[in-house]
């Protein structure tokens, strides 16, 4: 099993839509590193943090659960969509998603600053100077440490 993190703006989505949803597609990916994550390393039954970003308090909310594996995001084809890609066709599809199912939701956002002051995360991605991507892997020891934070 891989771990991830996976951001979202709780305004665009957040762990109270996906607990409300059950299951959701993971859409809007628009980075080619996240994509390639999403497209070569997630695997059904994966785990990963939800995590506000873009808010009063970024921080991770709760878990979730790979339900199905990469697939065409169905929004680069919507010109409606604010995801639509001229780019991209069905014969060739530029962009991907994945499903996610709700696992939990934690008591309390677990705060970036409180991320930042755990030495056990020193070499997390997340917390790397300049890093924007969406989805991210996590490694097992840090995946344990945000739990214990939680």
């Amino acid at each position: 099993m891989q771990y991830w993190l996976m951001k979202s703006e709780p305004q665009v989505f957040s762990i109270d839509d996906l607990e409300r949803q059950g299951r959701s597609p993971w859409e809007g990916v628009r980075n080619y590193q996240a994509r390639n994550f999403m497209r070569d390393g997630m695997k059904v039954g994966d785990q990963a943090f939800l995590y506000h970003s873009s808010c009063d308090v970024p921080g991770v909310a709760g878990v979730m659960e790979v339900a199905r594996a990469a697939y065409p995001d169905p929004t680069q084809f919507d010109r409606r969509s604010p995801y639509y890609d001229e780019a991209s066709t069905r014969e060739s599809p530029r962009w991907l998603l994945v499903d996610v199912a709700f696992s939990r939701r934690f008591r309390d956002v677990v705060p970036l600053e409180r991320l930042r002051a755990e030495r056990a995360l020193a070499g997390m991605q997340l917390l790397r100077r300049g890093n924007r991507l969406s989805v991210m892997p996590v490694t097992a020891a840090e995946w344990r440490a945000v739990l214990k934070l939680a």
